[in-house]
């Protein structure tokens, strides 16, 4: 088995360090954040697809600890000894363009300990071209070593869906891809003994390309429904009823669903990676992409209006809202990107004053301070929900009880097709 040091200790990250742990590799992770690295070493994981069991075994076996990435100036330390590296680090946008910040600093502290016949693997999204022109440069400017020669250099994007217990890291097929044919097969022997399945391509551009391919189609699609759901609402059908019966065709359908918007890391920020590309190299645009971008960001504004249209005559100016649900997705506290942010700015524009309840979020701080709202305990939402005009239920938890919503709230917009449409439930 490997020494493995794995940089960024997210939802990428971690889930990937603990289960190395778990395969038998002796695990090291590093990550900025201090907290975050004390509440590790701590047997507190941050991360819901890392239980806290899960964490203390690895922990109590030896197998994996946590250290905070420090400034490193040339010192090589000891402790970050490591055969396989792999980089799990945000890659977000900064004015509409990549900002590889993030993935150039952990990529330089890589390199800086790299020894001869080591592997490293980047898992960070990014667009086709980073790994092999910008990171490999990197590793060979800090190391002194030379990539295909001296030490391997791959790719193998991720396939993280927090919350997901169906796909898991574990079962979910693992694109791979080096520099070399030897990389490769190094690539392959430490995936094949963390996951069920690897897919082997034969670039790290192809794998770059796959990774931004997957989102962009999601997002496409997510943008078409979402777009035919305003259509839909707008000549008095149901397009949740049409999405159920397009769903019995067996070929050529996909199910998407509408909602409030998109969040996460992916389908906001990796789809831009390729459009900038597109922009800069070919000197054009992703126009399918791009404007699938701009249906899905002024999803949080549609549903603002659709709340001020249930709420005539007065509209959004001095109601009550209770928001329920804020991270991006259902079953976890992921605040990234997430929608219910852009829609409480809307509906506070219009003049509502909004709560919001989310029995995931764990940390408010941030939350409030940039919003503004207030936040109501998951178990007084029920018994304080009359006392709002409107509730709208933005990130669809099961730990919500929709039947008793239904019953006592005055009005519900449901952008999640938990409610039957009734008087008082209005499908988004």
């Amino acid at each position: 088995m490997s020494r493995v040091l794995v940089v960024g200790l997210g939802y990428v990250g971690l889930p990937l360090a603990v289960r190395a742990a778990e395969a038998g590799h002796s695990v090291i992770g590093v990550d900025t954040d201090v907290a975050k690295v004390a509440s590790l070493n701590g047997g507190h994981s941050p991360v819901e697809d890392v239980s806290d069991i899960r964490l203390l075994g690895v922990l109590a076996r030896g197998s994996f600890r946590s250290a905070r990435a420090r400034e490193n100036r040339g010192a090589r330390y000891v402790a970050l000894d490591f055969d396989v590296g792999v980089v799990a680090v945000p890659t977000p946008l900064r004015d509409g363009e990549p900002d590889l910040r993030a993935l150039e600093a952990a990529t330089t502290l890589v390199g800086q300990h790299l020894l001869p016949g080591r592997l490293v693997v980047i898992e960070s999204t990014t667009y086709p071209g980073t790994t092999e022109r910008l990171m490999g440069a990197i590793l060979e400017k800090e190391s002194g070593l030379r990539v295909g020669t001296d030490f391997w250099l791959g790719y193998s994007p991720e396939r993280i869906d927090p919350g997901n217990r169906v796909h898991t890291l574990v079962n979910t097929p693992k694109v791979i891809s080096a520099t070399t044919p030897e990389g490769l097969r190094a690539v392959r022997t430490f995936y094949d003994s963390i996951v069920d399945t690897t897919v082997s391509v034969s670039s790290p551009a192809t794998a770059e390309f796959t990774k931004v391919f997957e989102n962009v189609f999601s997002q496409v699609n997510i943008a078409l429904v979402n777009e035919l759901a305003t259509v839909a609402h707008e000549i008095g059908v149901n397009i949740w009823e049409v999405i159920d019966a397009a769903t019995t065709k067996p070929h050529g359908f996909l199910r998407h669903t509408p909602g409030p918007g998109v969040g996460g890391h992916c389908l906001p920020v990796d789809p831009a990676y390729l459009s900038w590309l597109v922009r800069t190299e070919l000197g054009r645009g992703l126009r399918l992409s791009d404007t699938a971008q701009e249906i899905n960001d002024a999803m949080p504004a549609y549903v603002a209006e659709r709340a001020a249209g249930l709420l005539e005559p007065t509209g959004l100016a001095g109601a009550r809202v209770l928001v329920l649900g804020v991270a991006y997705k259902k079953g976890t506290g992921d605040l990234r990107e997430t929608p219910a942010r852009p829609l409480v700015a809307a509906l506070r524009a219009g003049g509502a004053a909004v709560d919001v309840s989310d029995p995931h979020v764990t940390d408010w701080e941030s939350w409030i301070r940039s919003t503004g709202t207030g936040v109501i305990d998951g178990e007084e939402v029920v018994p304080g929900i009359d006392q709002y005009d409107l509730a709208i239920v933005c990130t669809d938890h099961d730990e919500f009880d929709y039947r008793k919503i239904s019953r006592q709230a005055r009005r519900v917009l449901d952008c999640r097709n938990r409610i039957a449409p009734g008087p008082r439930v209005c499908a988004l």
